[in-house]
C-alpha cells in the first residue's frame, strides 16, 4: 500500500501529463446519451473515438428510423455538446452497432455528447438498456498512429488510457 501511494504521489509531483478519454452511457427515455470527455491533463488532436456496441451483452444497436431493426421509439443522432470539436458529423444508419467520431481538437475537460436511441436485440425489454446490457461494448481511440481500447463495464463507463501528452 505504501509503495502504491508513493508511486501515485511521485507521478503527481513530477507533473506527469496524461490523457484519458472517458465515455459514459446514460439510458434515457426517449433518448439515450453518450458523453465523451478528455479527462486528462493534455490536449489531443486528430483523435477518432469509435463506440462499438457489437460485443455488448445484449447485442445493442442504434435505432434511428421508424422502420428497420429497432423497436417502437426511435431517435436519430443529435449532437448536444462539442459539435465544434468534430471534423464531421458521423452518419448512423438504422441497425448500426458502431459510430466513429472524428475529433479535431480535444482539450482537457472538453466533451462531446450526443443522444440517440439504443435498443437491445437479445433481451425482452428491447427499448430499455441497462448498464449490464452495454457491458462488453468497446471504445476504440485512434490517435498518433496507434489504437487504444477500453470496455464498458456494468457501470456503463469505459475509460481509455492514453500514453502521455502527444498532441
Amino acid at each position: 500500500m505504501k509503495i502504491v501511494a508513493g508511486l501515485t504521489v511521485a507521478a503527481v509531483a513530477s507533473g506527469a501529463a496524461f490523457a484519458d478519454i472517458v465515455v459514459t452511457f446514460d439510458e434515457g427515455a426517449p433518448k439515450d446519451r453518450f458523453t465523451l470527455v478528455n479527462d486528462g491533463t493534455c490536449p489531443l488532436s486528430d483523435v477518432t473515438v469509435t463506440i462499438d456496441l457489437g460485443a455488448s451483452a445484449a447485442g445493442l444497436i442504434f435505432d434511428v428510423t421508424a422502420r428497420g431493426a429497432g423497436v417502437q421509439v426511435f431517435q436519430p443522432l443529435e449532437l448536444v455538446a462539442g459539435r465544434d470539436l468534430l471534423g464531421e458529423v458521423p452518419d448512423v444508419r438504422d441497425g448500426d452497432n458502431s459510430i466513429a467520431l472524428p475529433i479535431a481538437d480535444f482539450a482537457p475537460g472538453a466533451q462531446v455528447a450526443f443522444t440517440i436511441d439504443v435498443d437491445d436485440t437479445v433481451g425482452t425489454r428491447e427499448i430499455t438498456v441497462s448498464g449490464a446490457e452495454i457491458e462488453g461494448a468497446k471504445v476504440f481511440v485512434s490517435h498518433d498512429g496507434g489504437v487504444r481500447e477500453a470496455t464498458f463495464g456494468a457501470d456503463a463507463i469505459a475509460r481509455v488510457g492514453m500514453d502521455g501528452c502527444n498532441a
